[in-house]
């Protein structure tokens, strides 16, 4: 990923409300939520909702298809998961990190 995405991705997850609605997001799965689903979860009004939702699509944090006369949104893992893997691909120096993925404690010279 590049910096400038992970930048915009990052932006658009710096609001309370956009975190809560793509956090929905991702605990609905594959099949997303229905805008309405979403904002009664959010108990957010439709013009706000819809604002957040313009913020996270165009950072490619999500995307929605009409199903007749309703609209879904969803969770874009790829785009996540890239994210998710330019934050930690320098995690532990290179070295691979533990079982728990926590880092291993890294060896000070001259430090037993």
């Amino acid at each position: 990923m590049e910096t400038d995405l992970a930048l915009e991705a990052l932006r658009a997850l710096g609001h309370e409300s956009r975190l809560a609605a793509f956090r929905q997001l991702v605990q609905a799965g594959a099949d997303g939520l229905s805008v309405g689903e979403l904002r009664e979860r959010l108990q957010l009004p439709p013009a706000t909702l819809s604002a957040h939702l313009n913020v996270l699509r165009a950072a490619g944090l999500v995307g929605d298809v009409r199903e007749g006369r309703v609209i879904r949104v969803r969770a874009d893992y790829t785009r996540m998961n890239d994210l998710l893997a330019y934050l930690t691909e320098n995690c532990c120096q290179g070295a691979a990190c533990g079982p728990d993925l926590s880092c291993p404690p890294r060896k000070t010279p001259g430090v037993r």
